[in-house]
């Protein structure tokens, strides 16, 4: 594997749309969930142990060659929102697009074609690490990221928080980050063996209630 492709993929700055996207947090932080870096941390803590475990799994799976059509299949009914359901394709759509002109593959191209629409983000990610030469744990560790990152910069914006404070947010998350990554390979390698079924349902009822009424607001900032 090469670790500058592993930095490349896990760059904010990769044109894949993330920057586009809260992960929730401009809801969180209307409903007054987000308020300062504490609460920040715990609510990035919470994306980390259940939203972001399952995509993680996806992730990690893809990455060892589970079948892409079913890891789609398991994200969607693993997403009762359909708001969250339409961002994760359309960044899957995006991530698509950057892998491919980054890392050319047969395999990319087939599911591109599988899913004009867009298949959901996890199962690209974890294709686009296979494409750049990277293993699962490379995926799983992206996707978790991601997924508490994607938060911390948006609150910067939404509070006017200090970026050493969300920053700092990260790095103590850091530990559990790894050890929800190593988690996730041991489930994806089930999944290779024994199907999709396998993969965790971990639920954040808030984040699909607050996506759901997000997507009605006039103004906002971020689109999911």
């Amino acid at each position: 594997m090469s670790r500058a492709a592993l930095l490349v993929l896990a760059d904010g700055r990769f044109p894949a749309g993330g920057h586009a996207h809260s992960g929730g947090a401009e809801a969180a932080v209307r409903a007054g969930r987000i308020t300062d870096a504490g609460s920040l941390e715990a609510f990035c803590r919470g994306r980390l142990h259940t939203n972001g475990v399952v995509a993680a799994c996806v992730a990690a799976a893809a990455a060892l060659g589970a079948d892409p059509g079913d890891l789609d299949r398991a994200v969607d009914a693993r997403t009762p929102s359909p708001a969250l359901r339409v961002a994760g394709r359309r960044l899957g759509r995006q991530l698509m697009r950057a892998a491919r002109a980054t890392w050319p593959s047969p395999e990319l191209d087939a599911v591109a074609a599988q899913f004009p629409k867009g298949a959901h983000q996890p199962v690209v990610l974890g294709l686009a690490a296979r494409a750049a030469g990277l293993g699962a744990l490379d995926a799983a560790h992206c996707s978790l990221y991601e997924g508490v990152s994607g938060p911390a910069t948006a609150v910067v914006r939404l509070l006017g928080l200090d970026p050493f404070d969300a920053t700092g947010v990260l790095a103590r998350l850091a530990d559990e980050l790894d050890q929800v990554a190593q988690e996730a390979v041991e489930t994806a390698e089930c999944v290779v063996t024994d199907g999709v079924d396998v993969l965790p349902a971990g639920s954040a009822p808030l984040l699909e209630i607050g996506a759901e009424a997000h997507a009605a607001w006039a103004v906002r900032l971020f689109a999911s």
